[in-house]
């Protein structure tokens, strides 16, 4: 790496995913001068989790997976089994927040920062049990009851609190969101998540890998071969395996197939959300086309389960391939004439243009990846090469283009968005047209106490996944981290000085996941 970490020591992670760099210490101090150092190279904080390490003779610890311009170092700190407390990370990072209350809720180690509020526990659970510590059982009889939440406090002439939710008039999943507002005009949100933690973090423990597989690719369903890829990497880097080519072909070809069709549908939500419900229609016709082709040839309208640890589960036929290049030329030249229409109705281009606004700078201060930095001007992408940085097959012969605006409002976000589909299209014509030939999957035998970490670049930003193998090869612990967890503060800052009329409009700018949140 390009800065000087010691006294920590890193080795490369094997496997052919992308760079990660891992490291371990028992210094609290090393931990805390590792991120300032990361900070000031202008690095990100990807995600943050704990584990209790006390059945193979340890206390506890935290992980975090950092990045920089030529990969993702990974640290893992060790703490004592009496007293685990790490240094807060939020005052670096202001990411580390939500992350480090997370920790505490579901391993109980904490960090020594001021903000304790529960993140994940909303009363279904007593404030000393945690569910992912080895020792935990069935949570013992608590009554269920809502608990109270400490809300920051706004006040001021004229100011007065508006809460949203938790549960929402659509189909849409439950977040509370609490605005303080002049009038109509937002001078604060803040967000309360987590209402439908799901247990996925306790149920992986003690997985076998298929099960993991099914598991994580339910995190967050519209990222569903991101995330098993990011898993199915983790699992490889451990055990030492490489996937055939053409299975790593298959993978970019699913998560290419993934984007557009979560692009397509949020392009026709925002022209419903800005009264343009033509809009709506045309694009929901042309992602249901998408995603009847993607049940026709892998299986799965939304292809769930088609990637797999060592390779993929569903290969491709020559005529298939056909229908894919084909479906691409004709959702390209529809996609096309849709934007003349959105770029040229000035009702829509008034509602697009200066709402919601994000900036470089507050991309780089909440650790922002994907659609959103790219939309504020920042450039990144783990397919693409940069400088210091090869991404890994298969993209490392595709010469990714990445689309980019500088504006950071809801229209530089609509803009990115088409620009994005072309380049995709692109990319998965060039998949079709030289799709290498033999194997689709390859054995992943475990290794007892075996460790690695997957990042994926899905269609919001970087999914990771952590993985770590027990005496008995299987699972013992996996963390899945979905991008939103990042960039959810992002929408917080995006509709100061708006209208709360505006909020849904920005709100599906961005399309975060609840679900993604509520492991």
């Amino acid at each position: 790496m390009r800065f000087h970490a010691e006294p920590i020591e890193f080795t490369r992670q094997p496997g052919v995913g992308a760079p990660i760099w891992r490291g371990q210490t028992a210094d609290r101090e090393d931990w805390l001068r590792f991120a300032i150092s990361v900070h000031r190279h202008a690095g990100r904080l990807c995600a943050l989790w704990g584990s209790d390490e006390r059945c193979s003779g340890g206390g506890f610890r935290v992980h975090a997976v950092f990045a920089l311009d030529e990969g993702w170092p990974y640290l893992t700190l060790d703490l004592p089994a009496d007293d685990p407390v790490y240094p807060d990370l939020s005052g670096i990072f202001a990411a580390a927040n939500r992350m480090q209350r997370a920790t505490y809720d579901l391993v109980g180690i904490r960090h020594d920062g001021e903000d304790r509020r529960p993140w994940l526990r909303h009363g279904g659970w007593p404030a000393d049990w945690f569910p992912l510590r080895h020792d935990a059982n069935h949570p013992p009889a608590h009554e269920n009851l809502p608990s109270d939440y400490d809300f920051v406090q706004v006040g001021g002439e004229g100011a007065h609190e508006i809460p949203v939710g938790p549960i929402h008039a659509g189909i849409i999943e439950p977040g509370h969101f609490r605005f303080t507002v002049v009038g109509e005009r937002v001078l604060r949100l803040e967000q309360r998540l987590g209402y439908q933690h799901k247990g996925i973090e306790c149920r992986l423990a003690s997985a076998d890998f298929a099960t993991g597989a099914r598991l994580v690719g339910r995190v967050s369903g519209d990222s569903t071969v991101a995330f098993c890829w990011a898993y199915a990497d983790a699992l490889e880097a451990a055990c030492g395996v490489t996937p055939p080519p053409r299975a790593l072909a298959l993978r970019a070809l699913l998560l290419e197939r993934e984007r557009v069709a979560n692009h397509l549908g949020d392009l026709g939500m925002l022209g419903n959300d800005a009264a343009l419900a033509f809009g709506l229609s045309q694009f929901f016709r042309l992602k249901e086309d998408w995603v009847r082709l993607n049940a026709q040839v892998f299986g799965h309208r939304f292809l769930m389960d088609s990637i797999v640890p060592g390779g993929v589960a569903v290969d491709v036929e020559a005529r298939h391939l056909a229908a894919i290049v084909t479906q691409c030329e004709s959702i390209g030249r529809a996609v096309k004439e849709l934007q003349r229409i959105y770029d040229e109705h000035s009702g829509l281009q008034d509602r697009f243009l200066t709402t919601g606004p994000i900036d470089a700078r507050l991309v780089r201060e909440l650790s922002l990846s994907g659609m959103a930095a790219r939309a504020a001007g920042v450039l990144l992408d783990a397919r693409c090469h940069r400088h210091g940085y090869a991404p890994p097959p298969p993209w490392n012969r595709l010469a990714v283009r990445p689309a980019s605006d500088e504006r950071g409002d809801v229209a530089a976000r609509v803009a990115v968005r088409f620009a994005e589909i072309y380049e995709y299209l692109r990319l998965i014509r060039l998949l079709a047209a030289d799709m290498p030939a033999g194997e689709i999957r390859g054995t992943v035998e475990p290794v007892a106490g075996a460790a690695g970490v997957g990042i994926v670049e899905g269609w919001r930003g970087e999914v990771i996944v952590g993985v770590q193998l027990g005496a008995d090869g299987k699972i013992a612990r996996c963390h899945p981290h979905d991008p939103s967890w990042q960039a959810w503060p992002a929408l917080e800052h995006a509709v100061l000085n708006d209208i709360v009329p505006d909020f849904p409009l920005i709100n599906k700018s961005f399309n975060l996941s609840y679900s993604g949140q509520d492991i």
